[in-house]
């Protein structure tokens, strides 16, 4: 596969609940480096705690990935120029949808987001609260006239899902396919 054909992708990380939505993303994407030519992450404070919490471990950054800290402005992906094509918020608190909705680029996360949809490329917010209130709402409208996909983490069952993992992966799968990779998953109809 020639370099030039390969996916260069953002993955944010934010502190709300679901920190198995981003590992589980994180593990397959190592499984697709041949779909890739670069993975930038950049993580929240807030998610390594909640990762911490979650998975009972500190393995967030034990991988291949090109990591970013959240004040790092001069990170590649802080400017359109450096043509990441997508991004993935996973999983995205209803603070940064907030501020993404509202065009505010105080950290790298949320400058990010605003790179990519003022490029118009392809935004994806894997939102994990629940239940969802006015102003959520208002800022998931707001982000999707904006170019922008709202993803929620709302794991399907039709596939029979055996543990956490599995679960998360009908999440992750979708929000893989979203984003123009090819996972190895479960599809309807293909029994």
């Amino acid at each position: 596969m020639e370099t030039k054909n390969l996916k260069k992708l953002v993955v944010a990380i934010t502190g709300a609940s679901g920190a198995i939505y981003a590992k589980v993303l994180l593990d397959k994407l190592l499984l697709l480096q041949e779909q890739w030519a670069e993975v930038g992450v950049v993580m929240s404070q807030n998610a390594k705690a909640v990762w911490k919490y979650e998975l009972g471990n500190e393995n967030y950054d034990n991988s291949i990935f090109n990591y970013y800290a959240k004040d790092n402005f001069f990170a590649p992906f802080a400017s359109g120029s450096a043509k990441f094509e997508t991004m993935i918020v996973c999983p995205c608190s209803m603070g940064t949808l907030g501020r993404i909705a509202q065009g505010v680029s105080d950290d790298l996360v949320t400058r990010a987001a605003d790179v990519i949809l003022k490029e118009r490329r392809k935004l994806i917010l894997v939102v994990r609260d629940t239940p969802y209130n006015l102003i959520h709402i208002n800022n998931m409208k707001m982000v999707t006239e904006a170019g922008g996909i709202i993803c929620p983490a709302s794991p399907s069952f039709y596939s029979r899902p055996t543990d956490f993992e599995s679960l998360a992966a009908t999440v992750v799968d979708r929000v893989l396919d979203l984003a123009g990779f090819d996972p190895i998953s479960f599809r309807w109809g293909q029994m």
